[in-house]
C-alpha cells in the first residue's frame, strides 16, 4: 500500500519524536531519569506524540504493517495521558529505553520504502 503525503508526514513526525527520545535518554540512569522532571516531561511529551500519530496512520497501512505494534503506541500515550505518579515513570523509562530503541528502527525502515 502506497503511503499519501499525510501517512509519511505522520511517520516522519514518529520517528522525529523517537530520535528525541534516544537523544535525551542517551547515558542517563534511571535514577537520574526519575529525578530530572524536565527530563521525565519531555519523554513523556515525546512518547505522547508518537502516540496520537501512529492513531492517524491509515488502517490499510497499519494491517499491511504488523511489525508495528500501532495499538501499543497508542495505548502509551492513552496511559500517560491519564495516569500520574511512579508507575508512569518507570513506564515512561521502560518504554524510552527498551521498545522504542525497535520502534525506531521500524520507522526508519518504512521511510525508507
Amino acid at each position: 500500500m502506497q503511503l499519501d503525503e499525510q501517512a509519511r508526514v505522520n511517520l516522519w513526525d514518529m520517528r522525529e519524536a523517537a530520535r528525541e527520545i534516544a537523544g535525551f535518554v542517551h547515558g542517563v540512569q534511571f535514577e537520574e531519569f526519575e529525578k530530572n522532571k524536565v527530563l521525565r516531561y519531555a519523554v513523556e511529551r515525546q512518547l505522547h506524540l508518537i502516540g496520537e500519530v501512529a492513531s492517524h496512520i491509515p488502517s490499510g497501512f497499519r494491517k499491511k504493517h504488523p511489525e508495528v505494534d500501532w495499538m501499543r503506541l497508542s495505548d502509551l500515550r492513552r496511559f500517560i495521558a491519564h495516569q500520574y505518579g511512579d508507575t508512569v515513570t518507570k513506564r515512561v523509562w521502560l518504554a524510552a529505553t527498551e521498545s522504542l530503541p525497535a520502534v525506531l528502527v521500524l520507522l526508519e525502515k518504512l521511510l525508507s520504502e
